[in-house]
């Protein structure tokens, strides 16, 4: 269902994104946004505080993305929250992250299920500590029934893991004998991936002025529009996803065709 002019000036009410609804054209807005979080730990440099108060302001930002994600109508949003190469931070930064993973799912799961959000989980559970891999679950298993918005969570994950994990099942099915090789299709990969049965990102979004994807969705983001902003994650408001949208409808999206 389209977003209403009466919902969304209820709900983006500043002057500046009062001008950006303007140019909002509320039929055509992405079915799915992923979000490359980035800038958590510059923001709390900038503060003088350890990085871990960084990913709790951060936590605040994912809050405020969900919310506006459904008054603009967008079906999924899919967040980047902890990548597999970043189990080289340090130990104290890895313990926090886990630790605030199970903070925030139990302290939103109420908001989660009165603004009817599934929760997804996407990515490899090994390596994960119990307590937060068991928070997911019971998270994605209490709100599964949940039709508005699908959250996908990216939790150790990493498009080239994922490809990896991919290519041995589908190898597997071959070895078996149950598949052709000759009948191999794009389709038979995307139903192998963490996001099968998801549709592809129209928009991804990256944070904190970076100018790269890594290693997010490499499949999945193969005609997605990019949309960069300097703001840092902690930073990022309704507003600012607003301006992603309008920007993104400013767009021609050809797949390769003229």
């Amino acid at each position: 269902m389209s977003p209403t002019r009466a919902s969304l000036e209820a709900f983006f009410t500043t002057r500046s994104d009062r001008e950006l609804l303007g140019k909002l054209e509320v039929d055509s807005v992405p079915g799915h946004v992923a979000i490359i979080m980035d800038g958590n730990g510059r923001w709390a440099a900038k503060r003088g505080a350890p990085r871990i108060f960084g990913h709790r302001a951060g936590a605040k930002a994912i809050r405020e993305s969900i919310a506006a994600s459904i008054e603009l109508g967008i079906r999924y949003l899919t967040i980047y929250s902890f990548s597999s190469e970043n189990w080289r931070r340090s130990a104290e930064e890895i313990s926090g992250l886990m630790g605030l993973f199970v903070e925030v799912l139990e302290g939103e799961l109420d908001n989660l299920m009165r603004m009817d959000v599934r929760v997804r989980v996407i990515g490899a559970e090994e390596g994960v500590p119990d307590a937060t891999m068991n928070a997911f679950r019971r998270t994605e298993e209490k709100t599964s029934g949940n039709r508005t918005l699908t959250l996908l969570v990216a939790l150790n994950y990493g498009g080239r893991l994922e490809l990896t994990e991919a290519v041995r099942a589908i190898a597997a099915h071959v070895a078996t004998g149950a598949l052709e090789p000759a009948s191999i299709t794009e389709e038979t990969i995307a139903a192998n991936l963490y996001t099968s049965g998801i549709p592809d990102p129209d928009l991804v979004i990256r944070t904190s002025g970076e100018m790269r994807i890594s290693n997010f969705l490499l499949w999945q983001l193969a005609y997605s529009e990019i949309w960069v902003t300097a703001v840092l994650w902690p930073d990022f408001k309704r507003g600012d996803l607003l301006r992603a949208v309008v920007d993104y409808q400013k767009r021609s999206r050809r797949f390769g065709g003229r």
